[in-house]
């Protein structure tokens, strides 16, 4: 089924405007996978935040035509499936953990502002902690030296606390 000239517009309109809060852009071939493998990872996909969608790879370049993902336009060969996230590991993430499982999903390259990735280059970013990981690990790390000393200072009271039982058992016990 064509579109016709308003109807391009509109699809270039609605990427042109998740490209331009994107962080990230992932691209997968994705030639012989069945309906329902497909279904699965828009679902995933939907579940990860990132916008998934089969696109006429004219329209996608002219989606990303004046962006900072505009050298991605090279690579935009084949039947491909876009993964564009705000969060720019979740679209890698996402499409690299589902081609695992399956071999007709092929990652063909990704892009973030102003750096074009290669599939192995995707595959990396896929192994990077999510942004809300990193953050908590932030937090972790500036906690640490507090509830240590909070734990140091606990110990006083506690460690009186000991000795006075001790005492008062010794009391009993004689």
């Amino acid at each position: 089924m064509s579109l016709n000239r308003s109807e391009k517009a509109e699809v270039i309109e609605e990427v042109s405007a998740q490209v331009a809060k994107a962080s990230a852009i992932v691209l997968a071939e994705y030639r012989g996978l069945e309906v329902g493998h497909i279904t699965a990872l828009r679902k995933k996909a939907r579940e990860s935040g990132v916008y998934l969608r089969v696109l006429k790879n004219t329209l996608a370049r002219r989606a990303v035509a004046g962006t900072p993902f505009e050298k991605l336009a090279d690579k935009m060969v084949g039947p491909l499936i876009y993964g564009i996230s705000v969060d720019p590991v979740a679209s890698a993430k996402v499409l690299n953990d589902f081609a695992k499982g399956n071999d007709k999903l092929v990652l063909k390259a990704g892009a973030m502002p102003n750096s074009v990735l290669d599939a192995n280059g995707v595959k990396a970013l896929a192994t990077m902690p999510s942004r809300e990981e990193l953050l908590s690990r932030l937090m972790g790390t500036m906690q640490a030296p507090i509830a240590q000393f909070v734990r140091t200072l606990n110990e006083v009271p506690t460690k009186f606390a000991r000795g006075l039982a001790a005492v008062r058992d010794q009391k009993q016990s004689a």
